[in-house]
């Protein structure tokens, strides 16, 4: 028998229904423009950790090209 086990299945849709409720009641709490100083925020956070990501890739990138560089001559 090829039953799934008990509590195996994803929960992000609990979870997403959890961030809308929060948004919400945030947006009771404290207002639009607060809500919207909020998103940037994070929006400014998550462009950082981006940038952050990519340029530690592209010097990994370019250290493992010189050695190989290196390796060749």
């Amino acid at each position: 028998m090829s039953r799934r086990r008990h509590g195996s299945m994803p929960k992000i849709a609990l979870w997403m229904l959890v961030a809308v409720a929060d948004v919400a009641l945030l947006v009771a709490t404290g207002g639009v423009v607060a809500m919207v100083l909020i998103l940037a925020t994070l929006a400014v956070v998550a462009g950082g950790v981006f940038a952050a990501r990519q340029l530690l890739a592209q010097q990994t990138t370019s250290k493992t090209r010189e050695a190989v560089a290196r390796r060749r001559a």
